[in-house]
């Protein structure tokens, strides 16, 4: 991966959960963990361990109703993203105290280094962008919102 990489190069379509009905931080990690699983061929309670540890750390809460879980994990070759939309806002003990309703997963190799963070980083600057989370939020099914993500990753590019 490199600097150039995009949010598409993440996501799938297959990747868009709208709504996600969860109504706390761990059933709604439980949930995109079962998500991941399917996306990813590995197994969802590993998945889910890894998204618990990380949110043991502190929150993945980033402020504006914005989450970004993540995790390492060992058999999988790339990064892997799985965006989702909360139908009830949710606690995610998130910096600014706000619930959050935009969650998106990055799951990446154990060996990932520096294209973790840069993936987490990228990630960060799409949602934080206003524009697009106002899109984002105003659309309810899976393939407008990644038509959104994908129309927001070309003019990035």
């Amino acid at each position: 991966m490199d600097w150039r990489m995009t949010l598409t190069d993440l996501l799938s379509p297959a990747a868009v959960v709208s709504p996600l009905r969860a109504n706390g931080k761990k059933q709604a990690l439980l949930e995109l963990s079962q998500h991941a699983s399917v996306l990813t061929g590995l197994p969802e309670r590993e998945l889910f361990e890894a998204l618990l540890q990380r949110e043991r750390l502190g929150s993945t809460g980033i402020g504006d109703g914005i989450a970004i879980p993540h995790g390492r994990m060992p058999g999988i070759d790339r990064l892997v993203g799985l965006f989702a939309r909360a139908e009830k806002p949710i606690d995610f003990e998130a910096l600014d105290g706000q619930p959050v309703d935009i969650i998106f997963v990055l799951i990446a190799p154990e060996g990932a280094g520096a294209d973790h963070l840069k993936a987490l980083a990228r990630v960060a600057r799409v949602l934080r962008n206003q524009a697009v989370l106002e899109q984002v939020r105003r659309a309810h099914d899976p393939a407008a919102i990644y038509a959104i993500l994908a129309e927001t990753a070309a003019k990035a590019a």
